[in-house]
């Protein structure tokens, strides 16, 4: 029988190598030694099996300095007499760039148990799956598998398996351990366990005769994130490939995702040798994304058949509690689009992306963190994002842009995108003690921009093109700056206009976090440097048009430079409505792409020119129109297929078109002015901190009739306008 302990200890495996590599730990208990949680954590992943079920994956991302752990309970699972804990662990290995680059080490693999026996654990390295690199080059993942199976692990997930082949998995002496890795310092899981939803294909018994080749599709209907579980009968030295695909695509392009017949599908591939074993079944560690999967069947002497090919869709546990309704119809079909996209960018991060890189990473975050906020009002997966993007800080005062994250990677304005998701969280929920953790990580980040400023006050010079230089100047993909990485020409030369407004912009919500702190000599100073940075702006970045150019002395012009001149003030209203309006009808100027498309709505709404956002949802009806289930990173690059930066709508609807939004800090007060734009009618559910407010407005020939009703509180603090 397993004895209950009170301490924890982390257990290793007799491997010291430096590759991605997977290693098992078995142990078996008696049902009544195990009547609640147990904690459980693993360095680098681990998945969770008791008596053969998936249970949970974990530990949460962490770091050098911040280590989680998990409350498990199984009871649900366990059956009189014996038991078995079956965990898989997933090592990355000690060199940061070839393996997953979200994922920290502490230089051996490790699981860590507490309140359950650290006795009788074996373990054993699995030599049968690689991970090679999925990409030459920029390859942050490494969890696509070359895999077959062990045949010292047939049925080592049930009880009876015999492990004394096995290696005794040994204790790590604490003084080994890095701090943050010791038992003391572990820090408990602050988000939800992953959802775990189960799916299947309907194959119909796929069956390939011996020495043949077969090849076969399968559509999710959907971009999917999900476990896959292959279950195989027969085929001894049969290969199969299994492609995980987003969409068709064209020998122009991405253009109708559906269309199999003049389309191919690319993407990432898992490779499995069969055994021909009784029952023998493929499930790769990582979950996988995909909205189609492709097998490839190349057989032997034996027949293979397919027996099934399930998946257990996985993801944060999204609530969504805001619901609503619009006069345009194509507004829905936007909404689920931008709500599965959501979801799918939505694990123990947020992720830019979950086919490509799954990296979280800042400007995306703060869009994603908003979206959350409108549909669902839950900030725990914010919270953690901002902590993680805090201890991002590098000795320069900028952040990481992407964090967790094992190498450097550097955007000077996406640090900025952390402090307006400080500011965002202090609308909405209003925790002082929370927001003052990260005065100081604000203030060297402030500080960075100022002590890099030239003679004319503005933003110098700091970085340039991706793979050129060491700090990245990206703003957008704008169709125009693609040459350049996503940057702005003038960045070639000198300065660039958006990163003095980024500083701006970062000023002056900083600023506004000071007040709400008490902190008046903070306050005091960023809004001096603020008032001195946009006056420099307006002397050099003008154009004799009064165009925000987009580098002090030069004639290119972009759309970004008007919207955030809008968004400072370094415009006045006048000034910015005339500007948005060339760049809206002026052929030639460079236009905010997905990314941007949230701070071209924000200045078109300041500009009372909010009409003109219905011909930029052109852009996600066409993403409709063209079959796609999520939507795309930029419509002239989409090379990822699911982008949370593009899901505007799950903000756009609720917070301006229904048009409820906080007015003071922690929702203390609430504002309700809709913007209708081209709309003749909306009505819906927005969920707030403070409850649900029901609204329905209608264009009449007076006006606007806009009927409220919700919670006591939410109404309660509705403030006129």
């Amino acid at each position: 029988m397993a004895e209950l302990v009170n301490h924890g200890t982390w257990l290793t495996a007799p491997v010291r190598e430096d590759r991605t590599q997977l290693l098992v730990f078995r142990h078996e208990f008696d049902a009544l030694s195990l009547t609640g949680t147990f904690r459980l954590s693993a360095d680098s992943r681990y998945k969770l099996l008791c008596n053969g079920v998936l249970v949970q994956s974990g530990p949460c991302k962490g770091d050098d300095r911040v280590w989680y752990f998990d409350e498990v309970l199984v009871k649900e699972l366990l059956r009189p007499g014996t038991n078995v804990l079956a965990i898989e662990i997933l090592w990355t290995g000690n060199d940061p760039w070839n393996s997953n680059h979200s994922l920290f080490t502490m230089g051996r693999p490790a699981l860590y148990v507490e309140g359950i026996s650290a006795q009788g654990w074996r373990c054993h390295a699995v030599s049968t799956v690689s991970f090679p690199a999925e990409e030459e080059g920029f390859a942050p993942l490494h969890i696509h598998e070359e895999a077959s199976l062990d045949p010292n692990m047939v049925g080592w997930k049930q009880p009876g398996f015999d492990g004394s082949g096995w290696a005794e998995a040994k204790a790590v002496p604490v003084k080994e351990l890095p701090e943050s890795r010791r038992p003391d310092r572990l820090r408990p899981r602050a988000i939800p366990q992953m959802a775990l939803i189960p799916h299947s294909f309907e194959l119909q018994d796929f069956a390939v005769p011996a020495n043949s080749e077969k090849e076969l599709v399968l559509d999710a209907g959907e971009e999917m994130c999900a476990y896959l579980r292959l279950r195989l009968s027969g085929g001894r030295g049969a290969k199969i490939e299994l492609l995980q695909s987003e969409c068709y695509t064209s020998a122009n392009g991405k253009q109708n995702r559906l269309d199999s017949e003049h389309g191919h599908l690319e993407g990432y591939t898992d490779s499995y040798t069969v055994t021909g074993l009784a029952d023998e079944c493929y499930e790769p560690f990582w979950f996988r994304t995909f909205r189609f999967l492709r097998l490839r069947v190349k057989t032997e002497a034996e027949p293979l058949r397919i027996v099934a090919l399930d998946y257990m869709e996985t993801g944060y546990p999204l609530e969504v509690k805001t619901q609503l309704t619009t006069s345009d119809s194509s507004l829905a079909e936007i909404w689920d689009i931008s709500l599965r996209t959501l979801r799918r960018c939505m694990h123990e991060t947020y992720m830019d992306c979950p086919f490509y890189e799954q990296l979280q990473y800042a400007m995306d975050t703060r869009a994603e963190i908003l979206y959350t906020y409108a549909v669902s009002a839950d900030d725990r997966l914010a919270r953690q994002a901002i902590d993680d993007f805090s201890r991002a800080q590098r000795p320069d005062g900028l952040l990481n842009c992407s964090y967790p994250n094992k190498n450097a990677n550097v955007i000077p304005g996406f640090s900025v995108y952390w402090i307006l998701m400080l500011h965002d969280h202090m609308l909405y929920f209003g925790d002082k003690a929370f927001l003052t953790r990260y005065l100081t990580t604000v203030t060297r980040i402030l500080e960075f921009f100022h002590t890099h400023r030239n003679a004319a006050g503005l933003v110098d010079k700091i970085g340039g093109e991706n793979g050129k230089a060491a700090i990245w100047s990206f703003i957008d993909w704008a169709e125009s700056w693609m040459p350049t990485t996503g940057m702005p020409d003038a960045g070639l030369h000198g300065p660039i206009t958006m990163e003095s407004l980024l500083y701006l912009l970062g000023l002056q919500k900083a600023a506004e976090l000071a007040d709400y702190l008490e902190k008046p000599t903070e306050a005091s100073e960023w809004r001096k440097r603020a008032e001195d940075l946009q006056a420099a702006i307006r002397e050099y970045c003008l154009d004799e048009s009064g165009m925000l150019t987009d580098g002090p002395g030069r004639t290119e012009i972009s759309q970004h430079a008007q919207v955030f001149g809008v968004l400072t003030g370094t415009l006045s209203r006048e000034e910015g409505r005339r500007n948005l309006l060339r760049t809206i009808e002026e052929r030639g100027v460079t236009q905010c792409s997905v990314a941007m498309c949230f701070y071209l709505f924000r200045a078109l709404e300041e500009t009372g020119l909010y009409d003109y956002t219905d011909r930029y949802w052109d852009i996600w009806r066409r993403m409709v129109a063209d079959g796609c289930s999520t939507c795309v990173e930029a419509e002239n690059y989409a090379r990822s297929e699911c982008h949370a930066w593009g899901a505007l709508a799950l903000y756009e609807l609720p917070s301006v078109t229904l048009g409820v939004r906080p007015a003071a800090p922690g929702y203390e007060k609430i504002e309700v002015r809709p913007q209708p734009g081209v709309l003749r009618s909306a009505s819906g559910t927005v969920h707030t901190p403070r409850g649900d407010l029901h609204i329905a407005w209608e264009k009449t020939d007076g006006g606007l009739e806009l009927q409220i009703s919700g919670d006591a509180e939410a109404v309660g603090r509705i403030t006129a306008n």
